[in-house]
This record gives C-alpha cells, sequence and structure tokens, in this order.
C-alpha cells in the first residue's frame, strides 16, 4: 500500500514525489513513457545535451524556487537571447531598441514610442492577441515578426486568440535583449534528466505504465494525476483542444549552425516555427552540433499535448472537469495537463511544493 501514487515523472510528480519521500512517505511514480522527465527530458548525441521535446529555459524571479533546484544540480549563468528570422531578416526578440533599430534604422526611444503611437489606430478595447500586439508595438512589427509564428503557433488566426498570449512577451525601449525579466536564469549543466533523477534518488519508478489503461495495479491511499484532466474523466464532456508539436533533430557535421540557441521563422510560408540549436544553451564548444526543427500541428487524441487552447470555449469545458475533480477529495490534479494551463517550470515547482506542504499539514 503506498501513501501517493503519482500518475507522471515530470517536475510536478517529480517535486511533489521527492516532498514526500522527505517526509517519510511511501510513494510510487508510474510514467507512461520509457522515460523519466515528461517533456523536460534531455539526452545525449555526441556529447551534446539535447532538449527531446523542445526547448526548456529556466527562469524565475523567486530565490526560493532558484536555490531550491540549484541544491540538486548546478544550473549555469545562461541568459536566453532569441533572434527571429523574416525572409532572411535578422531581428531581435524580445522587442527592444535593437528591433527597433533594424525595422526602421533608429536609435531613438522617443521616435521608436511615436512610431509605434502612430501605428496602433483606433483600438478602444482590447479583445484578440491581434490587437493586443498592434497596441503594444505596432503593425510593422506585428506583420512581420508575430503574425506569422503565432498563427503557424495555434493554427488559428490572430484575431481569433486570447489577448494574454503575447502579454508575457517584455516590450523595452532600451538595447536589453534578455528576454526574460527574471533575475534567476540558466541551464541545468547536465540537462534536465540530471535534476529529475537527483529528485527521484531513492522512490520507485515503474516506466511505460499507462496508468488509465492499468488503474488498479497498485494499491495506494491517494492519487496525484499530472496527465490529462479530460482524460482521467474518459472525456466524459469531450475533449479539451491542445496544440501539439513534431521534431526534426539533426546531428550535423559542423561546430555551428545559426550562432545561438533559438531562432524563430516568423514568415508564415515555413513550415517550422523555430530551429533550436542545444549546445547553445550549455556555451558548447564540441567539434559537432546538434539542431532541432519545430513542427507545430493540430492535435488529437493519441498525440502528445502540449499547450492548452485556453480560449473561452474551452475554459467553460475545463471548468466542468475542475468541478468533477474538487468532488474528488483522493486525487490531486497537478502540472499543465492536470490544471489545462501553461505554466513556466518555477510555476510548476511552486504549484508542486505548495500541494506537497497542504498534504503534509493535513496528515501531521
Amino acid at each position: 500500500m503506498y501513501d501517493y501514487l503519482i500518475v507522471g515523472s515530470g517536475l510536478f510528480g517529480a517535486v511533489f514525489a521527492h516532498e514526500m519521500h522527505e517526509a517519510g512517505k511511501k510513494v510510487l511514480i508510474v510514467e507512461k513513457r520509457s522515460h523519466i522527465g515528461g517533456n523536460i527530458y534531455t539526452e545525449e548525441i555526441e556529447d551534446i545535451t539535447v532538449h527531446k521535446y523542445g526547448a526548456h529555459i529556466f527562469h524565475t524571479s523567486s530565490k526560493e524556487v532558484w536555490d531550491y533546484v540549484n541544491r540538486f544540480v548546478p544550473f549555469n549563468d545562461y541568459v536566453h537571447h532569441v533572434k527571429a528570422s523574416y525572409k532572411g531578416e535578422i531581428y531581435d526578440l524580445p522587442f527592444n531598441m535593437h528591433t527597433f533599430q533594424q525595422m526602421w534604422g533608429i536609435n531613438d526611444p522617443e521616435e521608436a514610442q511615436r512610431i509605434i503611437q502612430s501605428q496602433q489606430g483606433n483600438i478602444s478595447e482590447i479583445h484578440s492577441l491581434e490587437e493586443q500586439c498592434i497596441s503594444m508595438v505596432g503593425t510593422d512589427i506585428y506583420e512581420k515578426l508575430v503574425k506569422g509564428y503565432t498563427e503557424k503557433q495555434w493554427g488559428r488566426e490572430c484575431k481569433d486568440l486570447p489577448a494574454f498570449i503575447i502579454r508575457r512577451l517584455p516590450v523595452r525601449f532600451s538595447f536589453d535583449n534578455n528576454y526574460f525579466n527574471d533575475p534567476y536564469q540558466g541551464i541545468p549543466e547536465t540537462g534536465y534528466t540530471a535534476l529529475i533523477e537527483k529528485l527521484l534518488e531513492g522512490i520507485e519508478v515503474v516506466l511505460e505504465h499507462d496508468f488509465l489503461k492499468q488503474k488498479n495495479a497498485y494499491a495506494y491511499k491517494k492519487l496525484v494525476y499530472t496527465g490529462p484532466i479530460d482524460a482521467y474523466y474518459d472525456y466524459c464532456f469531450g475533449a479539451l483542444a491542445y496544440r501539439s508539436l513534431r521534431f526534426e533533430t539533426e546531428l550535423l557535421d559542423r561546430q555551428d549552425y545559426q550562432g545561438i540557441a533559438v531562432v524563430n521563422y516568423t514568415d508564415k510560408e515555413t513550415p517550422y516555427t523555430r530551429i533550436i540549436e542545444h549546445k547553445h544553451f550549455v556555451h558548447g564548444r564540441q567539434k559537432k552540433t546538434v539542431i532541432t526543427r519545430e513542427y507545430p500541428k493540430e492535435w488529437k487524441q493519441g498525440d502528445e499535448p502540449y499547450y492548452p487552447i485556453n480560449d473561452e470555449t474551452n475554459e467553460t469545458l475545463y471548468q466542468k472537469y475542475k468541478q468533477l475533480a474538487e468532488q474528488d477529495p483522493n486525487v490531486i490534479f497537478g502540472g499543465r495537463l492536470g490544471e489545462y494551463r501553461y505554466y513556466d517550470m518555477d510555476k510548476v515547482i511552486e504549484k508542486a511544493l505548495s500541494a506537497a506542504e497542504e498534504e503534509l499539514h493535513k496528515t501531521a
């Protein structure tokens, strides 16, 4: 009899499991995949740490969370800088004076603000991503650097997407091109898999176990479920919508491919959204390099769900599942899929630590 059966060995499940194990609870993790770590899983190719399921950059404003992860593995000093490629033109992201200089040939922050204001139009009330972006940076930048990329990413027109998706991207009238505002940023020097391995030391893990097909395989007192909440309830209200991804990874017999970890391709004609060159996350100097092209695709049942589509229709549907979950005190739903929310990694850790603390308080 386990105190906690945890479905999924991603960040939420691993942190929760670690805290419970440290408190003396008997814990079992079951994982559908053949490896631990969920979507932050990393593997070695030619001595290069490869982010198998897309780029994951750790950033946080919480010293507590930063200190927590560094207890297990050392993080380096990587700071995320992104380039955008629009039909061969290269721009800086996020939007800053480098971007404005490249776009308009100006160096004056006040002139950049005047140009943006002249392009904002008469948007009195913001309802969509398109309106939000134009109100932030005007039409030139929206058309070249946002529209094509975003419509590829989400498979929907920007005018049909919620405004909050773009709000998290900074706009700066300085030459600061740090992608995030958080003071603590970095990548595990030995990869995210090493972080998960450290979190799960001493904890029993069963791989290639599909919990939804084998719910009664183990006896437990309480369940922690980090898979899709709609799948747990057998889609009784219908399936929530997601976007999925397809990755093409290639080992190249050259030292460098693009000179930076991430380049976004913002024209709609290029079928992939970005190319990741993995060695740059850890300042690698290997003689070869590994790149990954990332292709968004429409999700269907059986595909891996990556991004919840938090529009009004899906939010209404999720609330039905959430009400069911609230009536089930023996199940904790956590993580991006369990809560149908896009969370950065630090927020997943905070949620897992909070859930563990609440559980330990109940059983004290």
